[in-house]
């Protein structure tokens, strides 16, 4: 479409046909459970592992797939890095239908025992991502779905991978955010100082984009979570950059568990699922 031919108003952008301004989809175009990688060259990556897929969108860092995995329908759309272009994404998925959102990237482990090649599944975000505060006041937590998370869980057990549970704190930078020196070596006192004092309240690794996506889906009413690959430890100095499929094989399976737990749900007339929902 050439963008002389763009219909739309500048309150909420959408072009003809309700084409969202930023990923480029339109309704039909996504399945209502969605991974969200950040980096675009990792959507095929994801869908290479499913039955099937087709490219849906493609716009500046946004690159969607849908297709099919284990007979259930799935999409990945990539946010780019941080939460500005990570909100853009999930405004248009959430418009077009999208209903879960489960994040998947890769880390850096901030606590000695977390090693590269393990997977990290979030159960909260701290907000340091300076988009979800755009939203909504700090004192609001970002925190994962249970049922998403339980989802995670399952299918790191069922893949036998090594993971971990903890709190995720998302930055808006790389660098000084994550307490690295900025160009030139630049630094202030206080980024050695809010890593320690992140260590020290248990906080398990450092990222780009969980705060937003778990902030905003809670906000959105939709479900999400996320689940990382470390490929970093910033206590040990270790890093490997393996195991990315790890994290893309344990999404794509906990997709499909959830699923299967929403027909459970439907078949039962319940609102949420629970253990014992399957005696």
């Amino acid at each position: 479409m050439d963008k002389k031919d763009w219909k739309s108003n500048a309150k909420r952008p959408e072009l003809d046909g309700n084409l969202q301004y930023h990923i480029r989809c339109r309704p039909g175009d996504v399945a209502d459970i969605v991974l969200l990688p950040g980096d675009p060259e990792r959507v095929p990556k994801i869908s290479s592992m499913w039955d099937s897929y087709e490219e849906k969108g493609r716009n500046r860092e946004h690159v969607t797939h849908t297709g099919v995995y284990k007979g259930v329908p799935l999409s990945a759309c990539s946010t780019g890095a941080g939460g500005g272009s990570t909100a853009s994404a999930m405004e248009g998925l959430a418009t077009i239908g999208a209903k879960t959102f489960i994040r998947v990237g890769t880390t850096s482990g901030i606590q000695e025992h977390i090693r590269p090649g393990d997977l990290i599944i979030s159960s909260g975000a701290v907000r340091y991502d300076g988009t979800s505060e755009n939203y909504v006041s700090l004192n609001y937590p970002a925190v994962a779905d249970y049922e998403v998370n339980l989802a995670l869980i399952e299918a790191c057990e069922r893949l036998g991978y090594t993971y971990h549970i903890g709190i995720t704190a998302t930055t808006a930078s790389f660098f000084c955010g994550q307490n690295r020196d900025g160009f030139g070596g630049y630094r202030q006192s206080w980024f050695q100082d809010r890593y320690e004092d992140l260590r020290a309240a248990n906080v398990v690794n450092y990222e780009m984009e969980a705060a937003t996506v778990l902030t905003l889906s809670s906000l959105f009413r939709i479900r999400a979570g996320a689940i990382f690959t470390v490929i970093g430890n910033r206590v040990t100095d270790e890093f490997s950059y393996e195991g990315v499929e790890k994290s893309i094989e344990a999404a794509s399976l906990a997709a499909t568990i959830l699923h299967e737990w929403d027909q459970k749900k439907k078949e039962k007339n319940k609102r949420y699922y629970f253990p014992s929902i399957d005696r």
